[in-house]
């Protein structure tokens, strides 16, 4: 689908990231933009930003974990613009509270923005899309969702969003629909994914504390995430892929080399590899050493302190 002044794009998580870097780069190209974001202050600012490069811009703020919220938000964009043309679920959260022994609020909010704000998204806007004759949808997973080890509740989430992405795309191949799809699978990007606990919802009550391999973790990640790509390179892999009608948009493929090797041995029946180097973090080995020593350290927890710390 030709990108071009007079099309309308829909971009959850446009406030900040990728989805920032997405809603600026369908200015770039003409388009208007209808920007959603659960952080309304900086919702205004980046829809403030995106105007200035000379388009219509729409700020709706936005919980696309809430099913209503999502339908809002597709009637808000219709009723400004009168159509739609490109939607990027994109808002996206991570968690890092114990995935077994910590509450299960955490589990229900990375599955709620990361799963049912995808869900929502394309049950709101698929039925607007195929009615015009027209549009795309572009999903944001990670390479998360084909590779595991970035934590359960993320992981899982994301693996959701490839596999129902697949399903659409089959769908709209085999009935007709005049709709392409899109999932993105990046690697490290240089975002706030880290801090997405700024946006923990008041509703779901306190904040869990952080696991204690996350806090090893952390500093990894943060070193990661500061040398990963820069988000407006994401946003022009993403345009290229909605004018192409393409599927799969892997921006690392290194890490898409891991997925293949895990791919490999599941097809020899093997056990996951626990041990598997990924790019821009220490060897699995230390990263493994410094786990076992948190939990064997005087002030170490065993299971069934962090079963009695995470309640």
């Amino acid at each position: 689908m030709k990108l071009e002044a007079g099309k309308i794009a829909v971009v959850t998580g446009a406030a900040s990231g990728i989805g920032f870097a997405l809603a600026q780069r369908f200015a770039r190209d003409g388009l208007d933009v209808v920007l959603a974001d659960v952080e309304e202050e900086a919702l205004a600012g980046a829809a403030d930003r995106i105007g200035a490069l000379g388009v219509e811009t729409l700020a709706v703020p936005t919980d696309v974990s809430d099913n209503q919220a999502v339908q809002a938000l597709a009637d808000a964009a219709v009723e400004r613009f009168g159509s739609v043309h490109v939607v990027c679920n994109n808002a996206g959260v991570s968690s890092r509270a114990d995935p077994w022994f910590g509450p299960l609020s955490a589990w229900g909010w990375v599955l709620g923005v990361n799963l049912w704000g995808v869900i929502h998204g394309i049950r709101a806007f698929l039925p607007i899309l195929i009615s015009q004759g027209e549009g795309h949808i572009v999903n944001t997973a990670s390479i998360a969702g084909l590779n595991p080890g970035s934590g359960p509740m993320y992981a899982a989430s994301k693996h959701a969003v490839v596999a129902l992405s697949e399903e659409l795309f089959k769908t709209t191949k085999i009935v007709g629909l005049p709709v392409g799809v899109s999932v993105l699978c990046p690697g490290w990007v240089h975002t706030a994914i880290m801090d997405a606990d700024r946006n923990w919802p008041a509703r779901l009550g306190e904040n869990p504390p952080p696991a204690l391999a996350a806090d090893v973790m952390r500093p990894h990640y943060e070193r990661a995430i500061d040398a990963g790509t820069d988000p407006a390179a994401i946003a022009d892999l993403v345009t290229e892929a909605i004018v192409s009608d393409r599927f799969w948009i892997l921006p690392h493929p290194g890490f898409v080399e891991l997925a293949i090797r895990r791919w490999h041995r599941i097809g020899e029946g093997l056990d996951p590899d626990p041990a598997v180097d990924v790019p821009g973090f220490p060897p699995a080995s230390q990263i493994a050493s410094e786990i076992q020593a948190a939990l064997t350290a005087p002030t170490g927890v065993g299971v069934s302190t962090l079963r009695a710390r995470d309640r």
